[in-house]
């Protein structure tokens, strides 16, 4: 017989990638605040953070896929189909506040040439 997978258990791993995620997005939009403000090495740590976070919630994900693939009946919940929401909105969050933090460091470097900005 087949073990199957808990709707608490489900759930509970739903809570866990919602509250990863979360702490990604978080992580994620101090990154562009850093990033606006022109501290870019602050932007990237908190780039690197929020990349933590997300490996957090994606090794909590694996474990009901690992189930899956191997046989477990497992049952959608709510909270779980909210987790992968959250988790992959954050991962595109994350290439997105990546890309703007390069834009913010080109257009800052941009401002110091034409004498718009002291330093970069």
């Amino acid at each position: 017989m087949i073990d199957m997978a808990t709707k608490e258990e489900i759930s509970m791993t739903g809570f866990a990638i919602v509250a990863y995620a979360g702490d990604a997005k978080t992580a994620l939009l101090h990154a562009l605040d850093s990033a606006r403000a022109g501290d870019f090495d602050k932007a990237r740590e908190f780039v690197k953070d929020s990349e933590s976070s997300i490996n957090d919630a994606h090794n909590e994900q694996t474990k009901l896929l690992s189930k899956e693939a191997g046989g477990e009946d497992l049952d959608v919940t709510f909270i779980m189909v909210h987790g992968q929401d959250t988790l992959m909105t954050t991962m595109m969050l994350k290439d997105e506040v990546t890309y703007f933090i390069d834009e913010y460091e080109r257009l800052a470097k941009i401002e110091q040439k034409l004498g718009l900005k002291e330093h970069v």
